[in-house]
């Protein structure tokens, strides 16, 4: 076969097997992409139509405070579940025995909150630990009810803001009151975890972090940054300069046709 030929037909076969080989490449990434918008819905939204096609959805467990009901859990659950695994939030306080009457007041484990101690961080951690045991129990029975899967397969977010309330906004930010507000976090998120919950991260702002915790890391939990603003806004703050535990932020709130959407990072 003269050169000439025999070149050409090499430089054939070679294009030749690069097509072949790009066919059976993996389709570039784009996952980032594809999944990255969802929405929260809790108690505010029962009775409303809700998101009709995020691409994920998060629901809250409560009634806007530990120990009370979302009454529309159940139904939330099966909107969530329609877009994949949901995830969940709860929200947090740490009221004090002068206000709190879920106070766990000669508690002994997992801390002991003793008659003679009644506003220490022992009583605070006790608190949380009740909190959350109340939401994953509440949360629980509602996903069985619907055929859901546990609910320890996913996420959940401790929901930490100003208008709960909270000792070191009730009484002054105190180093006490801080480390105590910043115990009951800790309790919830303790529990969550020994209850085999796959990952608890903290959903706040710079702002409420510092003026209820004094800015405590939470050992790095992963950072969910509340907010309005638009998707743009929300790209910006997934910024590691916006975590206030010093964990990573995994995901940021923006407002779009009327609901609470969210962005992951």
């Amino acid at each position: 076969m003269p050169e000439t030929r025999r070149l050409a037909r090499w430089a054939a076969l070679a294009a030749a097997a690069v097509t072949a080989a790009a066919t059976f490449l993996p389709t570039p990434a784009v996952a980032a992409n594809t999944r990255e918008v969802g929405n929260d819905v809790s108690y505010p939204q029962c009775g409303s139509a809700l998101p009709s096609a995020p691409d994920f959805g998060i629901v809250g467990v409560d009634g806007g405070r530990p120990f009370e009901v979302n009454p529309c859990l159940a139904d939330q659950i099966v909107w969530a579940r329609s877009f994949g695994r949901p995830s969940y939030y709860v929200n947090t306080a740490n009221p004090g025995p002068k206000l709190s009457t879920h106070w766990p007041l000669g508690q002994t484990q997992p801390r002991a909150c003793t008659h003679s101690h009644p506003d220490s961080a022992g009583c605070a951690f006790d608190y949380g630990w009740n909190a959350a045991k109340d939401s994953l129990s509440r949360a629980r029975a509602a996903a069985a009810l619907v055929g859901a899967r546990d609910v320890t397969d996913s996420t959940w977010w401790l929901d930490v803001e100003v208008h709960n309330t909270w000792e070191s906004l009730e009484y002054g930010e105190r180093a006490k009151y801080l480390r105590n507000d910043t115990a009951a976090l800790a309790g919830m998120q303790r529990f969550l975890e020994r209850r085999g919950v796959r990952r608890v991260g903290a959903y706040s702002t710079l702002h409420q972090w510092q003026r209820i915790t004094g800015g405590a890391s939470l050992g790095r939990a992963p950072v969910w940054y509340a907010g309005l603003g638009t998707r743009k806004s929300a790209r910006l703050r997934c910024s590691p300069a916006y975590s206030f535990t010093g964990g990573p932020v995994r995901m940021t709130q923006f407002a779009r046709n009327g609901f609470d959407a969210d962005l992951r990072c």
